[in-house]
This record gives C-alpha cells, structure tokens and sequence, in this order.
C-alpha cells in the first residue's frame, strides 16, 4: 500500500520502521523543529529523524488546514494515511482523501482513555490492563470506529515511561496487522460504545507535588505514573526533591512522617512507601540512601 505516516514523538518511531519494511511509505508529515532546553536549540521531532534515517521524504507544515497542506500530501497519493501522535486535529478532506481512509494507532483500549495523555493516565489510576486500538478517524477526538485491538498487562512497579515504550512496539505490530486485513476487506469495524467513553487531558506540572494523606497504592500510582515526565514531588529534611522510584512498604505510622531512614520509608494515610531514588533541586539523581547519608533525617520528621 501506498502510505503517507504521519505522528512527531518516540512513540511514533516503532510503527514508521515496522511500515517501512512492509509497504511504501512516500511521505512522512510530523510537526516543526521545536526549540529545547535552556539553549533553546532548534531540535528536530523524533519521527523526522527516524524518516530521514530511512530516507523518506519528510513535510513539517504547522498546520493540514491549510490548501497548501492539503495539496502537498495529496501530491503523494496515499491509499491510506497512518497517524499516532501527530500532535495536529486532521480536516474532513484529509480524513476522506485515501482510499482506506485514515488509520489511527492510540495507546489505550477504546473507548477508554481517549485524548492527550492515554498510557500516563493507566498508570496514574492503577489499571491492570491496558493496551493498543487501532481506528478509522473522524471529526472527533478519537471517536472513530474500533479497527483492532491489542492488549498487554501493566506491571505492578511499570512506569509510564517503560510502559511507553512496550505499547510503541505493540502499536508498531498492530498497524500491520490491521492494514493487512484492512486492505483484504477482512475488517468489520466497530462503533464505539460511548457510555464506556473516558476522557483524558494533557499532563501538567499541577500532578507532581505527593499528598501522603492519600493511600500507599495511590502514591505509588502517581510517582510511576509521572515518570518520566514531569516526576512527583515532595519536600523532604527541608529539601524538595523529584520522586524518581518507589515501591510499596508494609511499614505504618502517621501520614506524612518518616517511618524508615535507611530505608526511607514514609507512612501514608493508608500504609507506606520506600522511596528508592530521588532527586534534589539543583542535584543529579541519587539513591535515597546516598541522600538520607548527607541529610539528618529522623523518625518522626514530616513530610511535604
């Protein structure tokens, strides 16, 4: 199949190499050269690297409303278009261009999670479960209809981060799977039961400061949840610090006290959390025992 992919971040990198192998890919459309970090330096999105590296034609318009966006990606022909995190909302001619239509890969099991922020936010509310849609896109927020699905446990200490990665490749698997069957006419889709619907919104600096008033499990779900961006918070021996790695403790006490310094355990207001690594202002990340060795932390100390 001729097909034009569009997506920007890592996560989009596993299914543009899988698609690559398989079918022609003649265009890759991703978002402009971002500037990053303190220096501001203009960095290129993931996926244009990795189509670069493939040697995949490679188009950064800052938006496909416009008749010049619109007209250089039907200068490819595609018989479908692949998007996954692409980061931009696709008119109604877009999504009617290919013969096939447009292919979504979303990381979540639909109608569940739809939105910005899918995988962070099964970790953040404990699942057990999750996994991998593939739809047919429409005018709405991932309201289109169901293709193939794929699911995958999360991990009782999974971040975010590494549960990223794990449903990138299985989105890298599915999409074959599912343009296979898409273009043998071996797929009934299905509509989406929106009584089941959830939503989710972006990921902000908001989520990061711990409230140990809240249960064991639910710290332990926020501090994995926002890994690897943008990392718990509290304030601990009078420094705050990132939460970097957790793990459920059997230790109790009043919520919000040091329980344990060597280990660092603090008591929740339903059971404790061993913090194992962490990171001070200003500081690199260190194991909590390196940083209990050069803070007078006691038993009894609060918390924030």
């Amino acid at each position: 199949m001729k097909i034009v992919y569009m997506g920007t971040p890592d996560f989009a990198v596993p299914a543009l190499e899988k698609l690559a192998q398989v079918h022609d890919v003649t265009a890759v459309f991703t978002q402009p050269d971002k500037p990053v970090g303190r220096k501001q330096i203009m960095t290129p999105p993931d996926v244009k690297v990795c189509a670069q590296k493939l040697g995949i034609p490679v188009c950064q318009p800052s938006s496909m409303k416009t008749d010049e966006a619109y007209d250089m990606l039907k200068s490819y022909e595609p018989e479908v278009i692949v998007v996954a995190a692409y980061g931009q909302i696709l008119p109604k001619r877009v999504l009617d261009l290919p013969k096939f239509g447009c292919v979504n890969i979303h990381g979540s099991l639909l109608p569940k999670y739809r939105g910005a922020a899918p995988i962070q936010q099964a970790v953040l509310n404990g699942d057990a479960v999750t996994g991998v849609t593939t739809m047919l896109m429409d005018v709405g927020l991932d309201t289109g209809d169901i293709l193939l699905k794929k699911e995958t446990p999360i991990g009782e200490n999974e971040t975010s981060a590494e549960l990223f990665d794990r449903l990138s490749l299985l989105g890298g698997e599915l999409i074959i799977e599912t343009l296979e069957k898409l273009e043998n006419g071996e797929i009934a889709p299905q509509k989406q039961n929106e009584a089941d619907a959830t939503h989710t919104s972006k990921i902000d600096k908001s989520l990061c400061p711990v409230d140990f008033t809240k249960t064991a499990r639910e710290i332990h779900d926020q501090i994995r949840g926002l890994y690897s961006w943008p990392i718990a918070t509290a304030v601990i021996g009078g420094k705050k610090v990132k939460i970097h790695k957790a793990k459920i403790a059997e230790s109790s006490g009043k919520a919000g006290t040091i329980c344990s310094v060597r280990p660092l355990i603090i008591a929740c207001g339903e059971g404790s959390v061993e913090i194992l690594e962490l990171q001070p202002e200003g500081k690199k990340k260190m194991s909590a025992e390196a940083f209990a060795a050069g803070h007078q932390l006691k038993v009894g100390d609060s918390v924030l």
